[in-house]
């Protein structure tokens, strides 16, 4: 998997979330911050492993976004392992 690839994976799970009130909730509440805030953290590098690692955190989650993005769940662990810098497997 590319950077390109794994980041279009980030993308893709944060348009995800923005479309699940329950989701855009969580998420701020887990970065403590508001909209406007998330905006701010959105123009940054990390924000791509912050989306990946919200979704990541409840089985249930990931599995229903990768449902959705039409991937499989093993996807989206080996985007955040790509855009962290790890090895993926």
């Amino acid at each position: 998997m590319t950077i390109h690839e794994a980041r279009e994976i980030a993308d893709a799970g944060f348009q995800y979330v923005a479309g699940q009130p329950e989701l855009v909730s969580a998420l701020l509440a887990q970065a403590g911050t508001d909209v406007a805030g998330l905006r701010a953290m959105a123009g940054r590098p990390e924000f791509a492993q912050f989306v990946l690692d919200f979704l990541l955190e409840e089985d249930q989650r990931v599995l229903d976004f990768a449902a959705d993005a039409g991937i499989k769940p093993q996807r989206v662990v080996m985007a955040r392992a790509v855009l962290g810098g790890g090895d993926p497997w």
